[in-house]
């Protein structure tokens, strides 16, 4: 059995890895994503909000009604803070998972310039064993021009 032929398990067990960790990390990208688009949906409502807040505010609007509209806000403000932290924890995952994918591919990858460069030996000398069969044959052969 050939060099690259004993190899070829091991990469294709090298190539799963990086298969899974590429879904890995689409997986966490899709995570990421859907954090940043709920803290952009936080930001947008208490920014709403806060528009309302300052419409009423010059209104004229009461005491308690202002002051329940500056608790929602601050409860909005710490929502925001913590979605913010979320999102920074799920980036961190990210970077993380996309490391190990990097790491992965590079491995897969030098295993398969492995392989390829051993097959490439492996055709060469197949070709050399070819030529050389091919020339006893026909120095062999009947007829054939020995040196006279």
């Amino acid at each position: 059995m050939t060099r690259s032929k004993r190899l070829a398990p091991a990469g294709r067990v090298i190539d799963e890895r990086e298969r899974q960790q590429a879904e890995q990390l689409a997986a966490i990208e899709k995570r990421v994503a859907e954090q940043a688009a709920k803290l952009a949906e936080l930001e947008r409502y208490h920014a709403d909000y806060a528009r309302d807040f300052a419409a009423r505010a010059g209104q004229g609007t009461g005491a308690a009604s202002l002051q329940d509209y500056q608790i929602f806000l601050a409860r909005l403000t710490q929502a925001i803070q913590q979605q913010t932290q979320l999102l920074l924890q799920v980036r961190l995952e990210r970077d993380a998972v996309e490391q190990r994918w990097q790491q992965a591919a590079q491995h897969a990858k030098a295993v398969g310039n492995v392989m390829d460069r051993w097959r490439a030996e492996e055709h060469y000398a197949e070709e050399r064993r070819d030529q050389r069969d091919s020339d006893e044959r026909a120095q062999r052969a009947p007829g054939s021009r020995d040196s006279t």
